[in-house]
């Protein structure tokens, strides 16, 4: 397994990766909008603004992650928001997301970025070392459906800090069908 950075003349094949994990895992009204979610991240963010992980063997993607900029205006901590991330089933379970996830927090560390948030599964990001947040430590831009859900990850050696304020995703994001 090699694991590359960037998006370029990958976008339908991520497309599809996405729509094609979440059709299989949550059904096809949830496949369809992760895929048109993909689509608009991958063509509509400001490259200042993504960042994007494959995992891939031979040359094909098995596994993607999504980081894009979250912005708390109150605060000085440069922060981005892993949304979203899959792994094709057939390769779920092999250790390809962490691996991923673990290539992802380094690159991102060499760039600065001090922290990343996520809204998933937390028994799965807990094992990469995501924890649970509160809306009074790091609020969402948008109400969420789940807030069990809202973990992050400190990439310095502090610990988790509180940000201050209100936050800003990229517009492909701006949308409360994703929260």
């Amino acid at each position: 397994m090699n694991i590359t950075t960037g998006f370029v003349d990958r976008q339908q094949e991520l497309t599809e990766l996405f729509a094609a994990t979440f059709t299989a895992s949550e059904g096809p009204r949830e496949g369809a909008l992760i895929g048109d979610l993909v689509r608009d991240l991958l063509t509509e963010t400001p490259a200042q603004d993504i960042r994007v992980f494959c995992a891939e063997v031979a040359g094909n993607a098995i596994g993607a992650a999504i980081f894009t900029r979250l912005i708390y205006p109150e605060d000085p901590h440069t922060v981005f928001l892993l949304s979203p991330m899959a792994v094709a089933s057939e390769r779920q379970g092999q250790g390809v997301g962490q691996a991923l996830l673990i290539h992802a927090f380094e690159f991102l560390r060499g760039e600065g970025i001090q922290v990343v948030i996520t809204y998933g599964d937390p028994a799965f990001y807990g094992r990469v070392g995501f924890t649970l947040l509160t809306e009074e430590q790091a609020r969402a831009p948008l109400p969420l459906s789940l807030p069990h859900g809202w973990i992050g990850k400190s990439l310095t050696a502090e610990e988790m800090p509180e940000l201050h304020g209100r936050s800003i995703c990229v517009s492909s994001l701006n949308r409360s069908d994703v929260w």
